[in-house]
């Protein structure tokens, strides 16, 4: 569990860094080619990780996976071109801290419900006063605009 935790602090680390990289990339050729060309590297990066380490006969199971769980593409390639823009009137810290209590609230949801396949955790006051909290925190942040 420790390690988890520790990759994805790291992950969420990097993650700060794809909205002002694309939008710059955005400013240098145009906004839909930044997204493209941001979806089209982690498209060849993923699909050599896959030929290299995957198991390729494992795509012919996808005609049996219901559409809900084929939108993932869907919602990085959302994130990609919507913060990639609002980065350039936000910032990077207030781009980064809307998006994590928008996260944060629904994944919340997400779990007090049990969907998509997630074992249900209850919504206990402790996890509602760290939305509240967090959503304190984007606040802040959002008053020097």
């Amino acid at each position: 569990m420790v390690a988890a935790a520790a990759a994805t602090l790291a992950l969420g680390a990097v993650v700060a860094l794809q909205p002002p990289v694309n939008s710059e990339l955005g400013r240098r050729t145009s906004d839909l080619g930044a997204a493209f060309i941001s979806v089209a590297v982690t498209f060849l990066l993923v699909g050599a990780i896959f030929v290299i380490f995957g198991d390729l006969g494992s795509l012919s199971k996808v005609r049996d996976v219901p559409l809900i769980y084929l939108t993932g593409g869907l919602y990085g390639a959302l994130f990609v071109g919507v913060s990639l823009v609002t980065v350039r009137y936000l910032g990077a810290g207030l781009t980064i801290a809307l998006l994590i209590a928008a996260q944060l609230a629904v994944a919340a949801l997400l779990d007090h419900f049990g969907v998509l396949g997630l074992d249900q955790i209850e919504l206990s006051p402790a996890r509602v006063l760290g939305m509240v909290a967090l959503i304190a925190g984007v606040v802040l942040m959002s008053l020097d605009l």
